[in-house]
């Protein structure tokens, strides 16, 4: 689709000539603390993560029945864990009883139910029947609490994603999960936190309530852009999106090299995440690199640095706008 520069200069974020999103050499983002590699969103992740190369952490918030923020892709409990039932129906004690490495398992279908008990290396670390690996402790097998991993890792840039419920006429759960994610962030003095969610109303109500960190728009926010070349919303300084989405039965391109060369002109970094159309892996990573993408969600953290040592990016993408 055409656009103008005019158009474009509306949605041009403040500070935009100076984003400290874009980068040359994309950011190993760590999603869910790179699940495929470790159990999801548990501070050994996090940590193995980060040891391995990689840049972020990429993690998603629940709220506790007690109004906890505690760190958790799904709303429910039943995939990952031992437990059963929502987030919101547990207190944070309850939840702190459970084995967040329960389900993983370092090969195949990686949260697959139907392995013999061998299958699961990590289960029983957070109970206490099985001892830790060197260097790490029961809790880090846990499901942590937000304050818990910025406490841990106060130098390291994190995105925050709002989870909720996902049919499209009940977000009720997003905003009550932005108010507790508002409430917890409010005095955070550090800038290096995205703050983002599916729901473009959870991103504008958090914007609202803590309007100094920085955010990724939902759907709304960045088709938004994409189409109308309007502003994404109050506070965007990143877009995070997938290659390609399916929509009303049509797969559309999102992420192009065209579109990724907008954002950069308009002053916005780009990140992307993995949906279920496009693989985790080498042949798509090197053409988000192809493409000057600032950021790489990966479930594959380890694997990505090490893809990232061996392929330098582009020299156009060197040549900032």
């Amino acid at each position: 689709m055409a656009f103008t520069l005019s158009l474009l200069a509306l949605a041009a974020p403040a500070g935009a000539v100076t984003n400290p999103w874009r980068h040359t050499r994309p950011l190993n983002i760590a999603h869910q603390g790179g699940e495929d590699e470790f159990p999801s969103n548990t501070m050994y992740a996090f940590k193995r993560a980060l040891a391995g190369g990689a840049d972020m952490l990429e993690l998603d918030v629940g709220v506790t029945k007690d109004g906890q923020v505690v760190v958790r892709h799904d709303t429910t409990l039943d995939r990952t864990t031992n437990g059963t039932g929502t987030i919101a129906s547990h207190t944070l004690a309850q939840i702190r009883k459970l084995d967040a490495g329960y389900w993983y398992s370092p090969t195949g279908d990686h949260y697959s139910h139907d392995k013999p008990a061998s299958a699961y290396p990590y289960r029983g670390i957070a109970t206490g029947k099985k001892r830790p690996p060197k260097g790490f402790t029961a809790d880090d097998f846990k499901v942590p609490t937000l304050a818990e991993v910025l406490r841990a890792f106060p130098h390291t840039p994190t995105n925050v994603e709002i989870k909720g419920r996902t049919p499209a006429e009940d977000i009720s759960e997003y905003l009550t999960n932005a108010r507790a994610l508002a409430r917890e962030l409010k005095g955070l003095r550090r800038r290096d936190v995205i703050v983002v969610s599916f729901k473009q109303q959870a991103v504008d109500l958090f914007h609202q309530l803590v309007p100094q960190l920085p955010l990724a728009p939902g759907i709304d926010g960045a088709a938004n852009f994409l189409l109308s070349n309007t502003s994404p919303g109050d506070g965007v300084l990143v877009f995070q999106l997938p290659i390609t989405y399916l929509f009303n039965g049509s797969m559309l391109d999102v992420t192009t090299a065209a579109n990724v060369a907008r954002a950069h002109a308009a002053g916005y970094a780009w990140q992307n995440w993995f949906g279920d159309t496009d693989p985790d892996t080498p042949a798509t990573w090197r053409k988000l690199i192809s493409w000057c993408v600032d950021g790489v969600m990966t479930s594959r953290p380890l694997a990505f640095e090490s893809f990232l040592r061996r392929t330098p990016s582009p020299a156009a993408c060197r040549k900032r706008p």
